[in-house]
């Protein structure tokens, strides 16, 4: 990863921040860092121990959990203008990472290292109502992704997954499809099959084509 020297022009990304006190801003304008990382990189893995607090102003990186046996589940993804609720974890619970993270598209980040994020939650009610804030959401997000996965079935989950892109044109793998859902990628392309002969869908390599999207809508 690539870092540079930073200036506090990046609040604006996150309006919160800019009522910070200015004790608080000299500190941000101290220690914190601007960090860029290209496609495939990873941000950290599972076991590992957080460093800092991370604040994303490009990109995307996406969040996931792999199983003993292998497989794959993708719990969220982190965009521009949104924070990590597991680092945010991580950082209060001063605990190692439970999960892993790979950049999706180029990143740029705001890192805040450890020892001045402990400091700002100490003494700067702003920073600490942004954090809290963002980190109820997120929490919030991780539980509507549980609630699918224990109660919805597949077909209704990967019909909401195909309707997520705007287009008819997903180009996307029977295997992205089935790491995102966290099953086997056999699972998936059966049910694909169905859609399928369903008229729902039609199935190409490396793409499926959206036909009857009002049908998908009713399923999921």
């Amino acid at each position: 990863m690539q870092q540079t020297e930073i200036t506090l022009d990046w609040l604006g990304m996150f309006p919160d921040l800019l009522h910070l006190e200015p004790e608080s801003k000299g500190l941000l304008a101290k220690y914190a860092r601007i960090v860029e990382a290209p496609v495939g990189t990873i941000g950290y893995r599972e076991g590992t121990p957080c460093g800092a607090y991370v604040l994303r102003l490009a990109g995307q990186s996406r969040v996931y959990k792999i199983s003993s046996s292998g497989r794959e589940i993708l719990l969220y993804r982190v965009g521009p203008g949104e924070t990590c609720v597991l680092t945010t974890t991580c950082l209060l619970g001063n605990s190692d990472y439970p999960a892993s993270t790979i950049v999706e598209e180029p990143i740029r980040d705001v890192i805040v290292p450890a020892v001045a994020f402990n400091e700002l939650m100490v003494e700067s009610s702003v920073f600490r109502r942004f954090v809290m804030q963002n980190y109820g959401a997120l929490i919030s997000d991780l539980i509507v992704l549980l609630d699918e996965v224990a109660f919805h079935s597949l077909n209704a989950r990967l019909a909401k997954l195909l309707l997520e892109v705007p287009g008819p044109q997903i180009t996307r793998t029977h295997q992205q499809l089935a790491d995102e859902l966290g099953t086997a990628r056999e699972v998936v392309s059966r049910q694909l099959k169905r859609f399928e002969q369903q008229g729902w869908v039609a199935l190409g390599r490396g793409h499926i084509e959206i036909l009857d999207r009002a049908a998908l809508e009713k399923l999921a």
